[in-house]
């Protein structure tokens, strides 16, 4: 019967068997069928048509991409070059304990609606290729257990960014992903037939060795090296500056506070006028007082949102902060005068209108910025300090002078412009088999665990699109 069979139909079918038997490694099993010959012809010819691919940078995404472009073509070369630590800001994130994502937004509208630079090019495909649900049961299914907060952000159960660290580490070993630090690639050209030639130096200024591959992930974060090398592919690169930073506040009477949570309240940023067209940048949300000014959610929020107006009037602005969000301000004047004539002959410090969530120290805080003092009496103070106090727990305005000192921004606006990639692929349009994924694109989210799920999303796209491309280019 294998006599009378025509070529035309042995030779599909058995090329077909060659490569299911070749991409599961059983190669032994194959030289014994009858097809031998034509067989093991297909086969020597994809051996030595070895692909690679490097990633540029061992962050979130970076290494999430390395993953899924293995898993998917099993063949393909994939070294993932790293001049730190890999993952080091996944270390250091969420207090150590790493917030992986955020698991209260189902809706990807909503879900897009938390990037200030992306929002509206995210509303697309990308969060549904790979979004929130699939990012947690990616780690679930991999030996990380995830609790999702009241708030939303999601953390490993173990509180501990090592068991993030472990699994993806674990996964770069076990799928053959070559890991190599101290090294950067400082230079990348492209070469006649289409591949990349990189520059790979070893740190501390070491050799200097040049590599040609196939496919090229840039995933470098916020690294100016990055930018770089996208600029000598053709890319052009929006100004680079940070986001999600504290406010510095000089005022002295406000760092005796140090400490002092406010679980919500209402924050509106007010900038130069001379700026032009700056939106209205208000957030509502946790605030936590420092000993060199505002921190929380809320703060981190608007400085994300406000970011590039910030930049440019050289972090200099008023912040308004309302106190009492959920109260009417005559509501609250109301509540005051209420409260003066029940405890007339009390000293004012010592019964502080405790219904509004007020804190004896931020009491004594608002007496002090009212020039009033803490041991007169309720029936002493007047009609018009009480109405004072109402305006200043509603509109109690702070000059900012500056970010924090100590350079705790982690994430940064600006970098390649999404309008020169694709975001269903994250394929460049301006370079063949160029990819980018993560923090070196012009995304940035706020915080609660949106900038890593960008990562999540585009390390997973560029790795299965290079995947993908790998596995056609050996058929």
């Amino acid at each position: 019967m294998r006599q009378t069979m025509s070529m035309a139909a042995v030779i599909p079918n058995c090329f077909s068997l060659c490569l299911a038997l070749f991409n599961s490694h059983k190669l032994t099993t194959l030289v014994s069928t009858p097809w031998k010959r034509t067989c093991t012809t297909h086969v020597i010819c994809h051996a030595k048509k070895e692909e690679k691919l490097v990633v540029v940078g061992g962050g979130a995404a970076g290494v999430y991409g390395a993953i899924h472009a293995k898993t998917i073509a099993r063949h393909l070369n994939v070294i993932i070059v790293e001049k730190g630590k890999p993952l080091s800001k996944v270390k250091i994130s969420g207090g150590g304990r790493c917030n992986v994502t955020n698991g209260h937004c189902a809706d990807n509208l909503i879900l897009a609606e938390n990037y200030p630079r992306g929002h509206k090019e995210l509303r697309g495909s990308f969060f549904n290729v790979h979004g929130p649900e699939d990012t947690m049961s990616w780690f679930s299914s991999h030996g990380v257990e995830l609790k999702i907060e009241d708030d939303g952000r999601a953390f490993p159960v173990s509180n501990s960014s090592s068991s993030v660290i472990d699994c993806l580490m674990s996964e770069v070993n076990q799928r053959g992903v070559s890991m190599q630090t101290k090294k950067n690639v400082t230079a990348v050209s492209v070469l006649p037939g289409g591949k990349f030639l990189l520059e790979i130096k070893q740190l501390p200024a070491g050799s200097i060795e040049h590599v040609e591959v196939d496919y090229l992930l840039i995933a470098s974060g916020s690294n100016r090296q990055g930018y770089e090398l996208a600029s000598q592919l053709g890319h052009s690169i929006v100004e680079p500056m940070p986001s999600l930073f504290t406010f510095k506040i000089e005022d002295l009477r406000l760092r005796e506070l140090s400490g002092v949570t406010f679980p919500k309240v209402k924050v509106r940023l007010k900038l130069d006028s001379l700026q032009k067209n700056i939106p209205q940048l208000t957030q509502v949300g946790p605030m936590l007082v420092t000993h060199w000014g505002l921190s929380g959610p809320a703060i981190l929020r608007l400085s994300a949102w406000g970011a590039r107006f910030l930049f440019s009037s050289g972090y200099k602005g008023r912040l308004v902060v309302d106190f009492i969000p959920d109260v009417h301000v005559e509501s609250l004047k109301t509540s005051l005068s209420r409260h003066k004539l029940q405890f007339a002959k009390q000293k004012v410090i010592n019964s502080c209108p405790l219904e509004f969530g007020i804190t004896k120290r931020f009491w004594s805080y608002v007496l002090e910025r009212q020039g009033l003092s803490g041991d007169i009496l309720w029936a002493s103070i007047s009609n018009n300090s009480l109405m004072s106090i109402g305006s200043l727990l509603k509109e109690c305005a702070f000059e900012i002078t500056g970010k924090g000192p100590f350079k705790d921004e982690f994430v940064t606006a600006g970098g390649v412009p999404l309008s020169e990639i694709s975001l269903n692929t994250m394929k460049s349009k301006i370079c063949s088999n160029l990819f980018f994924a993560g923090e070196i694109l012009n995304v940035d989210g706020v915080t609660g665990g949106f900038n890593f799920q960008n990562a999540w999303s585009g390390g997973f796209i560029a790795g299965t699109t290079i995947g993908g491309l790998a596995l056609q280019s050996q058929s």
